[in-house]
Parts: C-alpha cells; sequence; structure tokens
C-alpha cells in the first residue's frame, strides 16, 4: 500500500510540475508522429496533448487565437498565403517532413492513358492549387504562363494538349471524389488517410527536391519558448526520422 500510495505521489507530482502544449494536426501523418514523441516530452516534463482537424483553416485560425499552442499540418507557402489573406502572424518554428503531391486515378494506368476532356479535380487553396498545376506542367499535361508561380491558377494555363477540364475542391474532400474523376490532385496525409500508396498509386508524383516541407508553426512571441524549443528537439530525433521512413515506406520524407 506504501508503493502504490508513493507512485500515486509520483504521478501527481509530474502533473504538477508538467507543462501542457496543445498542437493541431492533420491525421496522418502529422497526428501520429505526434503521438509517436509523445512518451519523450513526458520525459522531458512537456505534456503533449493533440487536436486533430481535417481542414487546413481552424489549425491556424486557433492558434492566431491563443485557444491552442501551435500546429503541425501545412507548408510554408500555404501559412505565407494564409497570413496574407487573414492578416495573421504566424511563423514557423521548424521543418518537419515532405509529403509529396501526387496525381491519381482510378481508370486509368497511365497519364497518357488519359481521354481528351478529362475531368481534372485540385485543391481550391491557392498554394495546393498551384502546385498541383506545377506537377501537371512538369508531367507534360499543361503549360503554364510563368513556369515558376507557385500561385499559378487555371486561369494561367496557356496549353492544354488533352482539354483538361478542372474542378477545384477542398485538399479533405478530394480522395471522396476520386471514382467520379478522371484524375485528382491529392496531398499525401489525405492520400494516407483513402488507404492509397503513394509510391505506388500515384501516377506522378513530386521529387525530393519539392520546396513544400511541413512545417510547424506558433505565434511570433511563442516560437522560442522552452517547450517549443522540446517539441522541436523531440521532432528532429532520429527516432522520428526512423519512425518516418519505417512507418511511410517513402510516402513521407524526414526534412531534417
Amino acid at each position: 500500500m506504501k508503493k502504490l500510495l508513493v507512485a500515486f505521489a509520483a504521478v501527481a507530482a509530474f502533473s504538477a510540475q508538467a507543462d501542457t502544449l496543445t498542437v493541431a494536426a492533420t491525421p496522418v501523418p502529422h497526428a501520429e508522429i505526434l503521438e509517436f514523441i509523445k512518451p519523450a516530452l513526458a520525459k522531458d516534463g512537456v505534456d503533449l496533448k493533440v487536436k486533430v482537424f481535417t481542414d487546413y483553416v481552424q489549425p491556424n485560425v486557433q492558434v492566431a487565437e491563443k485557444r491552442l499552442d501551435a500546429n503541425f499540418f501545412q507548408h510554408q507557402p500555404y501559412l505565407d498565403e494564409f497570413n496574407k489573406a487573414k492578416g495573421t502572424n504566424l511563423v514557423a518554428v521548424a521543418g518537419v517532413h515532405l509529403e509529396p503531391l501526387g496525381a491519381y486515378s482510378s481508370k486509368y494506368k497511365t497519364l497518357a492513358d488519359l481521354p481528351g476532356g478529362a475531368n481534372v479535380v485540385i485543391p481550391n487553396d491557392a498554394t495546393n492549387g498551384g502546385r498541383a498545376l506545377l506537377l501537371l506542367q512538369k508531367a507534360g499535361l499543361i503549360k503554364l504562363k510563368d513556369s515558376n508561380n507557385i500561385l499559378s491558377t487555371v486561369k494561367d494555363i496557356t496549353e492544354n494538349s488533352k482539354d483538361l477540364k478542372f474542378r477545384e475542391l477542398e485538399a479533405a474532400t478530394i480522395p471522396r471524389v476520386l471514382t467520379q474523376v478522371d484524375l485528382a490532385l491529392i496531398n499525401t496525409n489525405y492520400a494516407l488517410e483513402a488507404k492509397l500508396d503513394p509510391s505506388k498509386d500515384a501516377l506522378v508524383i513530386e521529387g525530393n527536391d519539392s520546396p513544400y516541407v511541413n512545417i510547424l508553426v506558433a505565434r511570433a512571441d511563442d516560437k522560442d519558448s522552452e517547450d517549443m524549443k522540446k517539441l522541436v528537439a523531440a521532432l528532429h530525433s532520429p527516432e522520428v526520422k526512423a519512425f518516418i521512413l519505417e512507418k511511410y515506406k517513402g510516402a513521407v520524407l524526414p526534412a531534417f
């Protein structure tokens, strides 16, 4: 009984001393990576709480409003566009991994098989939409007015030899319409949630030279806090690198 009381006292002491850090994340792979580092952070005095979201807006809104401490779901171009559009001042704390964007089809096995007038769906946010178009340009399906503009839109397409028909949807919903369209441009986190294997199922996918590294994001006045530094150290550990490589088999790539 005495040993049990000592154990309870130790737990209570830890709970009193531990700092709570609440981080928003999309389910795969972000939340999975954060869940993996929870034990390491607990040993370092940080009680990590992971709040899962399936959209790309609320995680930023809630960090900006100080309802959450940080988020982990986006890349720098998306964050830049969000800050500009919403008047927020969120900042990147550290780069963690790359999720290559890919083009998928449930009807065709190669891009060459796409018929004239094929229906193509791309993300409706500015950065991922432009990213999708750049990938299709790299694959030779279209040409854009500015081949390096990450914010290109369908209005910037100057050549479209297959007369592809584009539709824009929220990134999270695109896997649900995969069987209804000819080609879908899907972010890897959503592809994995839909049980797709990016390394095998994507007809074309970004290379590891992509600038779209997923980042940990926080408020400017909080990015250098001790708890945030501990979080970054845990995310950049050899154990996390091994976890990413083993679990995602190349569909997600460490960026540190």
